[in-house]
């Protein structure tokens, strides 16, 4: 248990460094262009001054004083960031540089980073067919160390997906408007209208993280799958051209839904692949909000 221990804290270590390092040089910026507060909060009352406008009189106090004095507003910039990670079984798989898993541990990091660096709160909600768990928004290094955590260990209960769950419970528990990124590999379908309510009460961004073999099925004879997240098992074979296509036209309909369906619910969206590297697909999802 002690090894174990040692091990993940190493593990938890090694992201830290990498993705804090990546913060501090690249998304600091870019975050806070991206992700600016988006109501105004009162600040103060000062006297009137020509060419302020009538409607931001304060009534009470101009009687008191017996001059016109107005409320002077200023843009919030603490905001409430929620990750929605899909810890679903596909997530295990990769063929490329890393897992899906691996590269979803450190965008989360990068992520909350950038939160804490803009004294934003991030909390996280990891789902597959259910809500596995919820850690509510805070602060502060070991609130991020935690989430990196849990993370790399958490174990869930199921091995579905269900987006459109977690979309609801998003809803339900977080009050306040908040940036919410949806990361997840999409493997699942009848999200769409929870993807556009979420986006209405909430701004939603949508991070597609998936790996290029499971769009096609290369020809190398009689191979024996099985499906993650049901558990069922076949014998295929591969040399079967019809086969090939189909799953490829079936992939690919998956992929293009999820763009579709982003869409068409006003939700920005970043597709990235698990043989190339996230810096690059962020900064330019960072830079179209800007």
């Amino acid at each position: 248990m002690a090894t174990n221990t040692a091990e993940l804290l190493k593990k938890v270590r090694r992201i830290e460094l990498k993705t804090r390092g990546l913060t501090n040089q690249i998304f600091s910026g870019e975050y806070h262009s991206a992700f600016k507060g988006r109501g105004m909060a009162f600040s103060e009352v000062r006297e009137y001054s020509v060419g302020d406008e009538v409607r931001s009189i304060d009534w009470n106090v101009t009687a008191r004083f017996g001059h016109p004095y107005v409320k002077v507003f200023e843009e919030e910039r603490e905001l409430t960031v929620i990750l929605l990670v899909d810890i679903s079984a596909s997530d295990r798989f990769g063929t490329q540089m890393q897992t899906k898993k691996a590269m979803i541990a450190e965008i989360c990091a990068v992520l909350s980073f950038s939160a804490i660096t803009n004294n934003d709160k991030i909390g996280v909600i990891f789902f597959t067919e259910e809500v596995e768990k919820f850690i509510p928004p805070k602060k502060g290094k070991q609130h991020i160390l935690r989430i990196i955590r849990e993370l790399l260990e958490f174990q869930p209960q199921n091995r579905g997906t269900n987006i459109a769950e977690a979309l609801r419970f998003l809803n339900n528990v977080v009050k306040k408007r908040s940036i919410a990124f949806l990361i997840t590999d999409f493997l699942d379908e009848k999200y769409d209208d929870a993807l556009r309510l979420a986006n209405k009460k909430h701004d939603l961004v949508a991070l597609h993280i998936y790996d290029r073999r499971e769009m096609s099925i290369p020809g190398v004879g009689l191979v024996r799958f099985t499906d993650p997240e049901s558990g069922q098992s076949h014998w295929i074979n591969t040399h079967a051209s019809g086969l090939r296509k189909a799953y490829a036209k079936r992939s690919q309909e998956r992929f293009d839904h999820a763009s579709l369906a982003c869409r068409r619910a006003g939700v920005d969206l970043a597709q990235i692949s698990t043989d190339e590297s996230y810096i690059k697909p962020l900064r330019k999802l960072f830079e179209r909000r800007s």
